[in-house]
């Protein structure tokens, strides 16, 4: 995790337009997927003996959460290799397997994963638009599909159910706040 949340932003900034790095979004730990990640922890049973997805994994908190408590096999989705790096890192600091890889999984369902993992990604329109169906497709091959997000604008609440508020505390230069409300919430699924 970053120590300075803004210079190092400011660093990479300044070197995307030269070599087209992304925003170093993998650097810190995002109030969603603390969440997500504490709600795994205290609910083991959620992954224990399952197979795991860490949706969008940033730094891969989620998912050496989910490989701590017992997930038969986790897999991290990324789109930056920055981030797959730090997921490798964070993973073997914590004595766990995490197997991480760059892919854009958003036009699938997570097969074979029995659980899928998201924290904070209803942050933008756009981004929203290409989780939701990406979750639904998901839970309806039977995935348990479980997302964390602070109050972003483009969480469609009405799909889903809280299971977990927690306060999170979080790099009060990247958010509007030094403690985030965050919700864990489940995929609801529908019915007919």
């Amino acid at each position: 995790m970053a120590d300075d949340a803004i210079a190092l932003w400011e660093t990479t900034e300044s070197a995307r337009g030269e070599i087209g790095l992304p925003p170093p979004f993998w650097a810190f730990a995002w109030a969603g997927g603390m969440g997500v990640a504490r709600y795994v922890l205290d609910h083991p049973e959620v992954v224990a003996g399952r197979t795991v997805l860490d949706l969008a994994a940033g730094s891969g908190l989620v998912g050496i959460a989910a490989a701590l408590r017992g997930a038969s096999a986790v897999r991290a989705a990324e789109i930056d290799p920055l981030a797959v790096a730090a997921i490798a890192v964070n993973a073997e600091e914590n004595g766990v397997r995490v197997d991480a890889a760059v892919e854009d999984l958003l036009d699938g369902d997570g097969a074979p994963a029995q659980v899928v993992l998201a924290g904070d990604v209803f942050y933008e329109r756009e981004m929203a638009a290409r989780f939701l169906p990406f979750l639904e497709r998901a839970q309806a091959r039977g995935a348990v599909v479980i997302v964390g997000d602070p109050g972003r604008a483009y969480l469609p609440r009405e799909r889903f159910t809280a299971l977990a508020v927690y306060q999170v505390p979080v790099v009060a230069d990247l958010e509007d706040a030094a403690v985030k409300a965050t919700t864990v919430w489940e995929l609801a699924r529908r019915e007919g």
